[in-house]
């Protein structure tokens, strides 16, 4: 997909409460020419999630009230696979893997740089817009990605991924028993300013193993090749 359709103006809802920071982070992204929508509080957010169906989220972890930036992730995720990028002053890693697990794509940690919340926008909607390419089927063994519909099942039945891990799959997938590096990894799934981020990786491949593997502490599919990269593997046997 050209760069004219991935720099094509967004709807990103903005969930913070420091009117400060909404004011900040609204002109950066009108600048930008994307339309942004604001939501004070968790409840709010939910909502205008469902109705909106905005093409990005950035959501604060701390919001008042009693639905908190957790919940709200989680609770988007139950109808939507909207890209979310976490926002928060938090900067220990339990917060960000908890955050991944609901099926946050990103994390920013205050404070940031204009440069680095714009470069984490286009590189999410960057993801989620995708590429052109054809809608086929790919099977492993009892492991089918259809391609048309965005779905994955193993053993016919057909398993939950957040759009993040079912790129990686797909990644993977394409290139069966070849082993990926790192850094080409988290380049094609997350964009080449990523290469450096393993947590990242090394995180979503312990969410997607413990989806698709019959016994993920001894993996059947994904397969690790210590200190190089991962493999999809397409025999019982490797």
């Amino acid at each position: 997909m050209n760069d004219s359709i991935l720099d094509q103006p967004a709807t990103i809802l903005v969930v913070e409460d420091e009117p400060k920071l909404v004011r900040l982070v609204e002109t950066l992204l009108t600048s930008t020419g994307h339309r942004v929508l604001i939501a004070n509080d968790g409840q709010t957010a939910i909502e205008m999630a469902a109705i909106e169906a905005p093409d990005l989220v950035i959501l604060d972890l701390l919001l008042p009230g009693a639905i908190d930036g957790f919940a709200v992730c989680e609770r988007i995720r139950g109808f939507s696979s909207t890209p979310i990028i976490m926002l928060t002053a938090r900067t220990r890693e339990p917060d960000k893997l908890r955050g991944f697990s609901l099926g946050a794509d990103d994390y920013i940690t205050k404070p940031f740089s204009a440069r680095e919340l714009l470069a984490r926008v286009r590189a999410v909607l960057r993801r989620s817009r995708g590429s052109s390419e054809p809608a086929g089927q790919i099977q492993i063994e009892d492991l089918i990605i259809n391609q048309a519909t965005y779905s994955v099942s193993v053993a016919g039945n057909e398993i939950s991924l957040t759009p993040t891990e079912y790129r990686l799959l797909l990644t993977l997938a394409r290139h069966p028993d070849q082993v990926i590096p790192h850094t080409d990894l988290l380049s094609e799934v997350w964009g080449a300013e990523y290469r450096d981020e393993l947590t990242y990786l090394r995180t979503y491949i312990r969410y997607l193993r413990s989806k698709i593997e019959p016994d993920p502490t001894q993996p059947r599919f994904i397969k690790t090749r210590s200190g190089i990269g991962y493999y999809l593997s397409s025999s019982n046997q490797d």
